[in-house]
């Protein structure tokens, strides 16, 4: 295997398949000791040869709780240097092609780039030099402390996406040509991106799969951070946070968010308008154009709310009383509930009240993006994944599309969520048209114009369907 210079020094890595894999370089210095809770800094040069078979070390995490833990795959690598990344080419050191750097999800509290289903195999064999990161996660990457930054994770996403700038070409990357993608939590941080002043140059298109442009104010925000305070019985500073074990730190982190999911609610981390990364909300920021010249590619799954509302159960407990309850409370459209009715005969309460939230929380949103940069500088394209997984009732539920993205039906990781009949035509399908995006900016369907043409790739294949349940996105215009 031959060996890469990087800024920092030279690494190695392994070949495998005709690929050559990197996994493991560092992008910014260990966030230790007095860089526990400050921005990014730079990673110091290192003697000799950087060894990068394995995977580095993951950022600080809970587990996710049952019974995601059964579907949702989360591998933890211990070790101080969790700010790495890895990097997946034909062909390295030769032309210049196509970047592709793919953002984890995780609420902002879990995963990691060391997922099965995230391996970029399958984009470097088509053309592609794929990159995938990790970046801080929970309260070290997300609280709000007077004495520290805010967004530290987004801020290490910046510097990973910096460090691809000024490296990718010795891999065979073009930095002129990089796209970000990334699903839930890392769709939520591209959005955030979009809007940055700080990430401008950094990358030329951006995919956003089932996440919506969303930022909390500081004070919001910090309510996380003050639970945490009170679980640990210290002051909510920075200071005093970077005295606690690890270990302490997050089973007080657990104790604080237990119950929240990204669609039912509950405390959790947030991105936040901090007037430096963030200077203002990301949704409004996009609708002034802070994504201009930019081509984008977004969507989400038809039924995202199965995730959280099958594997448990609480799809079976949800009543007419709870679905009207949730409809005052969320000041839905006193309609909504009889309209989705209407397109779902036989669809329980909790089934009906899943589906408004998904359309509340992702899908009105996303095409509200969408509308907003119709008519200006960069082209806009709309996808929904629809095939119905058969297992444990998950149909098209969140982060199932991930292993047709990546062409990666047959990792273990994948089979969780899609059983082994999953159709690989599908999963070719869609790895094609994030290929052909990324390479020249038109995954091949229609740009997003006054007839909503939607990519759908469902049971039937990938059509096109134009406004699908338009009634219903309506209500919440």
């Amino acid at each position: 295997m031959s060996v890469i210079d990087t800024a920092c020094g030279p690494v190695r890595g392994t070949v495998e398949g005709g690929i050559a894999a990197f996994r493991g370089i560092p992008y910014a210095a260990a966030p230790v000791g007095p860089l526990r809770f400050a921005p990014p800094a730079p990673v110091p040069p290192w003697d000799g040869v950087l060894e990068t078979a394995a995977f580095g070390p993951t950022a600080p995490k809970n587990p996710y709780p049952p019974p995601l833990d059964a579907l949702l795959p989360d591998p933890e690598i211990p070790g101080d240097a969790c700010l790495n990344l890895n990097v997946w080419t034909a062909t390295p050191g030769e032309g210049a092609r196509p970047v592709m750097v793919w953002i984890h999800g995780g609420a902002l509290r879990g995963g990691s780039s060391a997922v099965g289903s995230y391996d970029g195999r399958a984009f470097a064999r088509d053309g592609v030099v794929l990159v995938s990161l990790n970046y801080r996660l929970g309260i070290e990457g997300f609280g709000v402390f007077p004495d520290a930054p805010a967004n530290l994770g987004l801020r290490d996403q910046i510097a990973a996406l910096a460090w691809v700038r000024a490296n990718i070409r010795a891999f065979g990357g073009d930095p002129d040509n990089v796209t970000v993608f990334g699903e839930s939590a890392g769709a939520l941080s591209i959005a955030a991106l979009l809007a940055s002043p700080r990430a401008k140059g950094l990358f030329r298109r951006a995919i956003l799969q089932s996440g919506a442009p969303t930022a909390v104010t500081r004070t919001e925000a910090a309510r996380t951070t003050t639970a945490i305070a009170r679980h640990l019985r210290v002051p909510a500073t920075a200071r005093d946070f970077a005295r606690v074990d690890r270990a302490q730190l997050l089973a007080a982190q657990r104790a604080a968010t237990a119950g929240g999911t990204p669609l039912t609610g509950g405390r959790g981390f947030h991105l936040v308008v901090d007037g430096d990364i963030l200077p203002q909300a990301p949704a409004a920021a996009l609708a002034q154009g802070s994504s201009d010249g930019i081509d984008v590619l977004l969507g989400g799954n038809t039924d995202e709310y199965r995730l959280w509302f099958v594997p448990g159960g609480l799809v079976d407990r949800i009543g007419n009383a709870a679905l009207w309850a949730a409809v005052l409370k969320g000041r839905a459209p006193w309609r909504a509930p009889g309209v989705y009715r209407a397109a779902r005969p036989g669809a329980s309460p909790g089934e009906i009240l899943g589906a408004m939230v998904t359309d509340k929380v992702l899908r009105v949103p996303l095409n509200r993006l969408a509308d907003a940069r119709a008519d200006r500088p960069g082209r806009t394209f709309v996808y929904e994944f629809a095939w119905p997984s058969p297992q444990h009732d998950l149909r098209a539920c969140h982060a199932l599309e991930i292993g047709f993205v990546f062409d990666n039906l047959g990792t273990p990781d994948s089979l969780l969520l899609t059983g082994p009949a999953a159709p690989r035509s599908l999963a070719e399908a869609m790895h094609r048209a994030w290929v052909a995006f990324a390479s020249g900016g038109d995954p091949g369907w229609p740009r997003w114009n006054t007839e909503r043409p939607v990519m759908t790739y469902g049971a039937d294949g990938a059509r096109v369907v134009h406004a699908p349940r338009e009634r219903e996105r309506r209500l919440w215009s």
